[in-house]
């Protein structure tokens, strides 16, 4: 094992008497350093918006998200925007969110947890990606990652609360829009990678073995994800500044709640397979890695959430 100083994911105004133990002994120390985006202390609450759409969002003026970028897959070419003002974002959707919907096709879905409810994890303290372009940077090594667990220990509110409150979706027409209603929590993951730096067998490895299994781990999700508490996933290539595919990918998908996503991650056969492939990269590359992870995990509460889709595909989304 590797002697690395390790600082607490969690930021230092977030801790609390903890209520509910770590997965891990106290004294843990992970086998290799990874890192978590830290917000200014002033910032409370962030909001992630997605827009589904063939169209390009308004997104500019002064209550326009502060980082955006656009994805396809499967058809559908989506628009994720980040806020760390709330208001702002209220601003925003007051003016733009109508105009949005207005288009058959179109579809918004939010998430604005509060940063208790948050949790980043990236195996470089560069290059950020999501809500991390947000932050005024990156932690240290922190002692909350390398085992099954650590997603929610990473999170402040998983110091005292369960996080397991999942409820029904209640569906229902506004004029022609459908609005999807959670009645419990909801969880939501955008998992990332960047293969741009790759080369010679790392990028094979990459392109041959890790990735072929993780777009079938991502098509289960898709089509099968509800059994194991996936109410939605998409698997999306980002697009470049010019609108052309780029090689960083993410899958993003919302669950029942926090313990679905990791009893999937832990045990099922799916991602399983993906965790071992990079564990054989990981291996042969005797750790030397220039291929980029990161994940964004959040829990939200019902009046956190809002989705709306106008004439869209049954199953689009969280559409029944």
């Amino acid at each position: 094992m590797v002697d690395i100083a390790v600082e607490s994911a969690v930021p230092a105004h977030l801790r609390t008497v903890r209520g509910r133990p770590l997965r891990v002994p106290e004294d843990y120390v992970p086998q290799f350093p990874s890192f978590v985006a830290r917000h200014p202390e002033s910032v409370s609450q962030l909001v992630m918006a997605y827009l589904g759409g063939a169209a390009t969002p308004d997104l500019d003026g002064a209550d326009g998200p502060r980082h955006h970028d656009r994805a396809v897959g499967h058809g559908e070419t989506v628009t994720t925007a980040y806020w760390d003002d709330p208001t702002a974002f209220e601003r925003w959707a007051a003016a733009h969110r109508a105009a949005w919907l207005a288009t058959p096709g179109h579809w918004l879905e939010v998430a604005a947890p509060g940063v208790e409810r948050y949790e980043t994890i990236f195996g470089r303290r560069s290059r950020p990606e999501g809500a991390a372009v947000l932050a005024e940077g990156f932690s240290g090594a922190i002692r909350e990652h390398g085992y099954w667990g650590g997603m929610r220990d990473r999170m402040a509110a998983a110091q005292t609360d369960p996080l397991h409150r999942p409820g029904d979706l209640a569906a229902e027409q506004e004029g022609d829009v459908v609005r999807v209603r959670p009645q419990g929590s909801l969880c939501l993951i955008r998992s990332g990678q960047d293969w741009t730096d790759t080369t010679g067998d790392e990028r094979r490895m990459y392109l041959e073995e890790i990735e072929p299994r993780l777009r079938e781990g991502m098509e289960f999700l898709r089509t099968e994800g509800r059994a194991v508490g996936c109410l939605a996933n998409r698997y999306l290539t980002v697009l470049d500044a010019d609108g052309a595919p780029s090689e960083r990918s993410y899958g993003w998908s919302w669950w029942r709640s926090l313990a679905d996503l990791e009893r999937w991650a832990e045990s099922h056969p799916t991602h399983l397979e993906i965790f071992g492939a990079f564990g054989r990269m990981a291996a042969a590359q005797r750790g030397r890695i220039d291929l980029r992870l990161y994940h964004e995990v959040v829990v939200v509460e019902p009046h956190e959430a809002w989705f709306g889709y106008r004439d869209c595909a049954p199953g689009t989304g969280l559409l029944p």
